[in-house]
């Protein structure tokens, strides 16, 4: 199978459906054979993050990061699905040009949408330090697939929709 060493960057704002469309795609990968990992970006700022706050500045240092390990575990023929904020058009470029196998997902959604989902509370507080409310976000424009995550479609119509786009499967 030609999926080898893919590492698929799920990029989108907080509460747009990363994190579970990440760990059912994991999952869909490693039914097919696949030896993959999941990383989220709220388990591996807990790795990576530690005196790192919320500015600018530490959310490049840790997309960064992120980024280069993903790379160290592709090298290794490991596939990686990462789920990160990833607010940088640099950091995103980085990975294009470093990463071989490197399939950028930007899942959207609309405000209205997150601040109804709100899981963590965060849109409610419209906290200056929050991605998309107080911190300016550079959308993704070189996305590899685009998922229009409102509502309409279930988390395993939107796998469908990355499986078709991702592995050529039409």
């Amino acid at each position: 199978m030609e999926r080898q060493n893919r590492v698929y960057w799920l990029t989108g704002l907080s509460g747009a459906g990363k994190t579970t469309i990440g760990r059912l795609w994991r999952d869909e990968l490693r039914r097919s054979g696949e030896t993959v990992v999941f990383l989220d970006g709220d388990e591996m700022r807990s790795v990576f993050g530690v005196g790192l706050g919320f500015s600018g500045a530490d959310r490049r240092k840790l997309a960064e990061s992120y980024g280069r390990l993903c790379a160290l575990l592709s090298n290794q023929g490991v596939t990686v699905v990462c789920c990160t904020i990833s607010m940088f058009h640099s950091v995103r470029a980085w990975n294009r040009s470093n990463i071989p196998g490197y399939y950028e997902v930007y899942i959207q959604a609309s405000m209205d949408t997150l601040r109804q989902r709100d899981q963590k509370g965060l849109y409610s507080r419209n906290a200056d330090n929050v991605a998309g409310v107080g911190l300016q976000v550079e959308l993704p424009d070189t996305a590899d697939l685009i998922l229009d995550n409102n509502g309409a479609r279930t988390p395993e119509e939107q796998i469908a929709i990355l499986r078709a786009a991702a592995l050529g499967e039409v």
